[in-house]
This record gives structure tokens, sequence and C-alpha cells, in this order.
């Protein structure tokens, strides 16, 4: 094994809102995860300047906004990173902003989304041509949000064609604090069964997305909603992909592959 494969790969993992118990559920997350001994995991929750969860445009820009403000104020936070993955399912400014902030600062860092990291991760997944992957998030503004994210993402413009492989977004109509808030467990699993069985309506639905890094820890609601849905055998094959978890891996693999190709 090389120097550069034994190197700690240093990666912080960046709520941009300001709830902690939604940091609490991404770390309950990752910390299920056969991680190798070299990488090392750093939490950071945004201040309570920010939303407590991000519904909205609004929201997003006002994230964007506070984060990348701290964050340049105290740039060792990044400095002592390899990486930085943004734990905002959404197209979120501090994807290229974290890069381009550490860049014009002389220091080179990683950083991706779990947006970004469960488009990648769905579509290697896939078996074959017809299958296809989609989103269950939360409220109704992500449906034309991820749509769009989704196709300029992998290149296509915002009046192209459909996506062959990709099935949509279908939301539960609750907000992302709503998961680790008030709202009954019941009702939860109830709207969140019911955005699934929609999306796998969709066609041959092979890979189902937790658009919410606060829905960390519900996947058995997919997979049992799968199985009523498609039947036992071919309801067990259903995927689902937790972008915070995704994410750890690829951006782990960006750190690696920029040490290895960097010059």
């Amino acid at each position: 094994m090389s120097a550069a494969q034994q190197e700690p790969i240093r990666i912080l993992i960046l709520n941009p809102n300001s709830s902690e118990s939604m940091t609490d559920g991404m770390e309950k997350s990752i910390s299920s995860l056969n991680l190798p001994d070299n990488i090392k995991i750093t939490y950071y929750t945004a201040s309570t300047s920010c939303p407590a969860s991000i519904n909205d445009g609004t929201d997003l820009h006002a994230s964007a906004t506070y984060v990348f403000e701290d964050l340049s104020s105290n740039l060792h936070l990044l400095k002592d990173q390899d990486a930085v993955l943004v734990c905002c399912y959404s197209v979120h400014r501090l994807v290229p902003g974290l890069s381009e902030l550490a860049a014009s600062n002389g220091f080179s860092l990683s950083v991706t989304g779990i947006f970004e990291a469960s488009v990648l991760t769905s579509l290697s997944l896939l078996t074959g041509p017809t299958k296809k992957w989609g989103i269950v998030t939360t409220g109704k503004y992500w449906e034309e949000h991820l749509t769009l994210g989704v196709k300029k993402f992998l290149g296509q413009g915002e009046e192209g064609g459909d996506n062959a492989k990709f099935a949509g977004v279908q939301t539960t109509g609750l907000d992302a604090g709503d998961f680790h808030g008030d709202i009954p467990k019941e009702v939860i699993d109830a709207r969140l069964a019911e955005a699934t069985k929609k999306l796998l309506r969709a066609g041959d639905v092979e890979c189902v997305v937790m658009g919410c890094a606060g829905m960390a820890g519900l996947e058995q609601i997919i997979r049992r909603t799968a199985i009523e849905e498609y039947g036992e055998e071919r309801g067990k094959k259903v995927m689902v992909v937790d972008g915070v978890r995704a994410g750890v891996g690829l951006v782990a693999e960006m750190v690696k592959n920029r040490r290895m190709f960097a010059q």
C-alpha cells in the first residue's frame, strides 16, 4: 500500500442548518459504517443564525450566506480538513463556494454535497438499461428544485427531455425538521411510505434516494414499502441510498484521487 493511501483523510461533515438533532442523526448513521482507521470525521453545525430546517429557496440562501461568512472568518476549520461533505439535500451554493474559497486562499479542498453523491451512487448501482432511480424528499418546493438539479448535474439543459433512468421526485409534505421534531412517528412513516409508493409506480425503480439528511435511519420504511409494492423477491432488490453515507465514501475517494492524479 502506498504512503498516499495510508495518509489520514480528514472529512468535515457540514450541517448547514442549526439543528443539533439533525447532526446527531448524521453522526449515528455514519458511525454504523465500517470506515478505515485513516478516515477522520469532524462535525459542524451551523449557528442559530441559520434556519433550523431548510425548506425553500429563502432558507437555502440564508444557510449558504451565514455558513460561508462563518467559515471565511474561521478558515482554520477548513484548512484542518481534506474534504467537506455539505449535508443538505439540495443544489447548495456551498459546494462550489467552499472549493473556491479554499483555492483563493491557497489550499485544496475536496467538496461535494449529499445530493451530488446520491446521484453518482445511484447511477453506479443500476443493473440494466431499463432500471431507474428516484428521490423521496420533504416538501413541494423540492420537486422542481431537485428535478432541475439532476438535469444540470448530468449535463442536460433545463428544457431537455426526460432522463430515461430518472424516475423523478416524490414528496412527503413534511419539513426536514419534522423528522426530528414533534410529528408523531406513525405520521412520518405513513407519509414516507406513500411518497415511496408513488415513486415505485413510475417504472422499474431499483434505487430510492432519501432526499433529506433528516431521513437518516428511516431506510426500513422504504424497504418495507418496496416489498409491499413489488413483492418480496423484487422488493428486496430495491436499494435505499442514504446521501450522507454515500457522500462519506465518495468524498474520501475524491481525496484519494486528488492525491493520485494531481501534480
